[in-house]
């Protein structure tokens, strides 16, 4: 029995989202050919797989026990395509891609063209958004991600280290003074990110300071609210890959320097669970892997010092 390999993939993401128009969607398939095509497959098996209502499918027991067949199937063709992939150059297909919005813009963005001319063969679909999305349920094959990673079954690998600072501009802290202590913090406009309300600071002797904050705005997204800091509106929180040109400008100064931001997080690549990395991921990942910790050494590492505090001298 030989199985149409396009078929059994879109069996496999059609029991991942649970939703066949969606999956054919995916496959630049219409409804109709999604439909026909699952039912080849069950035909040619000769059992049921889907159980379909008009608003949900699931998977019958039969559909069940397929769905570790298949993977494993659509797995061992993976490798052997990665195999051939490796000792002949041949790197390509569509690669799926997501990263928060200013990062992917200063750290992704600027090297897609080089990486495309050394893999012509790979077509890139990259999504930007400061929203963590579910990559399983999205098809996505690599996500770049920042700060502490929440218990889950994907697959991580760390890009780079994500120092953080306290920073304000030279205007801000002309009119309103230089914290001295992190408790002074409360007597400034902080301006947090997204829900957070508290700032946690260890001190050059090892102590910990947590520190509750407060301002006149927050936003979500982080982009915005580097302009608010640069215009002056108070302090913020920033990662030093995206700081770090406007601390050497002098656009912004660091806010009580010498203190390290806790807890220290980090850069991830995620990638879904199970499967073994395709080598245009792989490709894609070692390529900007190098980037990323280039871009980060030019942005910041004359700002730090042995400790991973930001220089009081600069």
């Amino acid at each position: 029995m030989s199985f149409d390999l396009k078929n059994l993939e879109l069996f496999v993401r059609v029991a991942s989202l649970g939703a066949i128009g969606r999956a054919g969607a995916e496959f630049n398939l219409s409804a109709t050919n999604t439909t026909q095509r699952l039912k080849a497959l069950e035909e040619e098996l000769g059992v049921k797989l889907l159980n379909r209502t008009t608003r949900a499918v699931s998977l019958t027991p039969d559909g069940e026990l397929l769905l570790e067949h298949a993977k494993r199937i659509l797995d061992e063709v993976e490798a052997a395509r990665n195999l051939l992939s490796q000792t002949t150059q041949r790197i390509s297909g569509s690669l799926r891609v997501t990263a928060s919005a200013s990062f992917g813009r200063s750290h992704i963005v600027p090297f897609v063209p080089e990486f495309l001319r050394l893999y012509p063969g790979v077509t890139l679909d990259l999504h930007l958004t400061d929203t963590v999305v579910d990559i399983v349920e999205m098809g996505v094959d690599l996500a770049f991600r920042i700060g502490d990673l929440a218990p889950s079954s994907l697959l991580a690998r760390k890009i780079d280290d994500n120092p953080l600072a306290l920073v304000a501009s030279p205007d801000y802290l002309a009119r309103a003074g230089h914290p001295k202590v992190p408790q002074d913090l409360a007597d400034h406009a902080c301006l947090p990110l997204g829900d957070t309300r508290a700032w946690k600071l260890i001190a050059p002797d090892g102590t910990l300071h947590d520190v509750k904050v407060s301002g006149p705005v927050s936003v979500n997204l982080g982009e915005a609210l580097g302009e608010w800091v640069l215009a002056g509106m108070g302090i913020g929180l920033a990662s030093l890959w995206y700081a770090g040109p406007d601390i050497a400008a002098g656009r912004l100064v660091p806010v009580l320097p010498g203190y390290r931001v806790w807890p220290e997080a980090k850069i991830w690549a995620v990638r879904p669970p199970g499967r073994i990395m395709a080598a245009r991921v792989k490709a894609f990942l070692d390529f900007m892997q190098a980037r990323i910790v280039e871009t980060n050494a030019g942005r910041y590492a004359s700002l730090i010092d042995e400790n991973g505090a930001v220089r009081i001298d600069g």
